[in-house]
């Protein structure tokens, strides 16, 4: 498979990912098929509709949330902007990418239109070139390029205005968890209880619980723990000589050996070593 870009056509079922709360370094762009989601991005929440598109730079935060028991179909493409960015830049079309760098992540609403069935004929080719293509030589990537090219060109144009989801005023559970989310992404390298998340946001502590597990579908602490892992890894790649332990204190952990134990459950090799991959 190509790392510098991944397709996955009309996956069913939830056994594909863990669902937890991450972020990677590629660009994503999510399609909501059918069944019934939930989508946490950063602290932005979205029930998803069949056709919705979401774009994301793919360090942003995001997690969806399946309901127990329900159907769930979406397609995925995740890109390197490294990989397409010649091409773009020789044809100037820079723009194509604007939607990734300065929004960091965006819903587009295409309510099943002509031009989404478009889009997603180019998801099943892609996934038929990436996965199943025995060959990988020059004329494939460059079909791939191409490929990735035409599903630019429609997300850019299905992002224009008529086509945009415009937020309209939540529900007040919604809004609720937003703001719980909101509060730990400002807060998340001190000391955060259930506790002083409730006092600071003049709610309860269980419905502080009960309400951000409801709408997100993990607890409030996981959250947490999610925003400090995703800091602890920029920190890693963008301040290579500082310490280990002092990036663990300044990420919000209260211990080197509680931060070694979760990083390595969590991304599955330890913080040096995923800092010497990051720098080659």
């Amino acid at each position: 498979m190509n790392e510098t870009l991944i397709a996955h056509y009309r996956m069913h079922g939830q056994n594909e990912y863990t669902f937890d709360y991450h972020s990677h370094q590629e660009y994503e762009i999510y399609f909501f098929h059918a069944g019934a989601c939930r989508y946490l991005i950063h602290n932005q929440i979205y029930d998803l509709k069949p056709g919705d598109l979401l774009l994301m730079d793919g360090m942003t935060l995001h997690k969806p949330n399946i309901r127990h028991n329900s159907e769930y179909v979406r397609s995925v493409i995740h890109f390197s902007p490294q990989w397409i960015k010649g091409v773009l830049t020789e044809m100037g079309s820079m723009y194509l990418l604007e939607s990734f760098q300065k929004l960091h992540h965006f819903l587009i609403r295409t309510n099943e239109s002509t031009e989404s069935k478009r889009l997603e004929e180019l998801f099943r080719r892609l996934d038929e070139l990436i996965n199943h293509s025995d060959s990988n030589t020059i004329q494939v990537e460059t079909e791939m390029k191409v490929l990735l090219l035409q599903v630019l060109i429609i997300v850019h144009r299905l992002g224009q205005v008529e086509y945009t989801i415009t937020p309209h005023k939540k529900v007040d559970k919604a809004e609720h968890a937003e703001n719980i989310a909101a509060y730990i992404q400002q807060y998340y390298m001190n000391k955060l209880t259930l506790d002083t998340i409730a006092e600071e946001l003049t709610l309860s502590k269980s419905y502080v619980s009960h309400v951000f597990k409801e709408m997100t579908g993990f607890t409030v602490m996981e959250y947490v723990m999610g925003c400090r892992l995703t800091q602890v890894k920029y920190l890693l790649e963008m301040e290579p000589d500082k310490p280990l332990k002092d990036i663990a204190f300044e990420c919000g952990f209260e211990s080197v050996s509680h931060f070694s134990r979760y990083f390595k459950e969590k991304v599955g090799v330890t913080a040096k070593v995923y800092r010497r991959s990051r720098l080659k």
